[in-house]
This record gives C-alpha cells, sequence and structure tokens, in this order.
C-alpha cells in the first residue's frame, strides 16, 4: 500500500531536530537540504581554518574541567591545546603555528578566570525536550549551577564581538536552557555566550515568556521543514533509477553532487544567495552562491586574513 493509513487520536509524528538543523532551513533551505536529505551528501569543500581553531579551543577546554582537581591550571590548559591542536584549513605551517599560539594564549587566560573547584554541571553535554511537534537535542559546551539555578554557557572564537543581543536572539540558547532546566528540574534562564579573542561575556537572562517564545519559533520552523522533508522523501522513494552513478551523482573525479532534483522539489528548497554563500561547504554545487559573491579562501575566516 502506498499510502499510509491514518488513524483519529493518533499522536502527531514528532520533527526530530537540533538547533542547527532548524537555523540552517532558516538561513538556507537549499544548503539544509544537501546537509540533511541529500544521501550521500554532496562533496564539500575544503575545511577551514577558523572552525579548527574553534574546535581545538573546545576541545581543550572540555578536556581541561575532565582533568584532576590538581592539574586544572592555566598551563595544562595550553598543553592540551598544543597537544590536541587541528592543523586543517591553514594557509601554510607558519600560520598554524602562529594560530596555534593564538589559540593557547585564548585558553590559558580564560582558565585563568575560572574556579577549577566550581565543576560544572555538565561539559559538551547533550539536552534534550520534547513538545507536541519537536523532539529536539543538542550539544551545551557548559552547563554551571550557580546558586539555584542553572546557566547555559557557549564559547565563541570568531573575530567579530558579541553582544547581550547576540545572546538574547539565539534560538540555540534559549532552547538549550529549557531541555536543561525540564532535565535537571531547576530554573535555567541565563545565557552566557563566553568570547575568548577578548576575554568578554555577553550575557541574557530569559524569562519564562521569552523561553518560550524562542520555543514556540522553534515548532514554527520545525513544522515548515518537515513539510518539505516529507515532500522530499516521497519524491526519493518513488525513483526508479536506482544506478549507482545517478543516484549518488558520482564524477569520474569522485566528486558527489546533488541529485537531479524535478522542479516542484527544487522549489520546496530555494537558495538565499548572501552574505554567508563565501563560507558555504556546498558552493560548489550552487550556481547562486557563486555568483552572490567570491570564493573565500579557507584561511580568510581568521582575524589576520
Amino acid at each position: 500500500m502506498g499510502e499510509q493509513l491514518g488513524f483519529d487520536g493518533m499522536p502527531q509524528r514528532l520533527y526530530s531536530c537540533t538547533p542547527s538543523r532548524l537555523n540552517g532551513w532558516l538561513e538556507c533551505r537549499r544548503r539544509y537540504r544537501f546537509t540533511y536529505l541529500d544521501r550521500p551528501a554532496p562533496s564539500k569543500g575544503p575545511p577551514w581554518a577558523h572552525n579548527s581553531v574553534g574546535l581545538s579551543v573546545h576541545n581543550a577546554l572540555a578536556a581541561w574541567w575532565r582533568e584532576p582537581y590538581e592539574r586544572r591550571t592555566p598551563e595544562t590548559a595550553g598543553a592540551l591545546l598544543t597537544n590536541a591542536w587541528i592543523d586543517e584549513g591553514f594557509r601554510d605551517r607558519e600560520q598554524s603555528l602562529s594560530w596555534r599560539e593564538r589559540a593557547r594564549e585564548m585558553v590559558t587566560g580564560y582558565t585563568r578566570t575560572l574556579d577549577p573547584a566550581a565543576d560544572p554541571v555538565g561539559v559538551e553535554r547533550t539536552v534534550a525536550t520534547r513538545t507536541s511537534v519537536i523532539a529536539v537535542s543538542g550539544r551545551v559546551d557548559r552547563l554551571d549551577r550557580r546558586g539555584d539555578e542553572l546557566v547555559v554557557v557557549d564559547y565563541k572564537t570568531g573575530r567579530r564581538p558579541l553582544t547581550a543581543d547576540d545572546a538574547r536572539s539565539s534560538l540555540a540558547l534559549a532552547v538549550y536552557a529549557v531541555a536543561a532546566s525540564r532535565m535537571l528540574r531547576l530554573p535555567c534562564r541565563r545565557v552566557e555566550l563566553h568570547h575568548l579573542p577578548t576575554a568578554s561575556v555577553a550575557a541574557w537572562e530569559h524569562t519564562e515568556e521569552s523561553l518560550a517564545r524562542h520555543l514556540r519559533r522553534a515548532e514554527e520552523v520545525a513544522l515548515e521543514a518537515s513539510r518539505a522533508d516529507d515532500r522530499y522523501r516521497e519524491w526519493a522513494a518513488s525513483r526508479r533509477d536506482v544506478s549507482a552513478g545517478r543516484r549518488t551523482g558520482g564524477r569520474s573525479d569522485g566528486v558527489r553532487t546533488p541529485p537531479a532534483v524535478p522542479p516542484e522539489i527544487d522549489a520546496e528548497f530555494p537558495p538565499n544567495p548572501g552574505p554567508l554563500c563565501p563560507w558555504c561547504d556546498y558552493r560548489r554545487h550552487c550556481p547562486e552562491g557563486q555568483a552572490a559573491a567570491p570564493a573565500r579562501q579557507p584561511w580568510d575566516g581568521l582575524a589576520d586574513g
């Protein structure tokens, strides 16, 4: 039977997602399709150096909190960063070593501001919650307990300084706060962006009403994306072409390209040309993105270009 029967009173299937997936839908629906629906996914471009910096810093700080109390020193943080440095996307070895030193200074300076005895409730902890529409989960960089409340902490290493408005408007941070509060049965309203390059903290104190607004927004986005997902999957299931080359979009040079979708499916996932296009991992597969702005080198996201 090609169509699934429905019954009155049956619960609605929840849309399983992360804040990153929801934000992906909002930013560019074509990139969303490439990332979450096309299988195998189209080939990405080369790795970005700024992502290597960010991941190296996040890994070092997570590992620092897992060290025994007596080893939670700035020197240990610096060693953890050096030992686990990700050397991808840089112009050359000299640039990589220069940024490794900058990143080491970031984590040593930052850990000097921390109380090593103040164990977080969670480090790289997955939190999750459900509504009548979505089952949403994500991983929090750090979850603190301060007094009788929880605080969501997110590390940032980008070159742009952050403001309280960045913390206030973040869908991800609000969802994390709601999920953490429900899982651990403690209030969680404060969210913080810790910007390591400027040693600053951008914070926002949510209310129950503002958290509820974010959650409703997440549900609205999920309903839009879910409908488009279903139409894509119906089309994919009905395709008669099962030859490996055409199904995977394979090319002789090994690059995986997106499947040739019909216009009615392509219209569900339009591109959103703009300033993010030069930084898109799938730019090579998107003519509109290529026309939006010149390509970027993998190291152009670093503060020194």
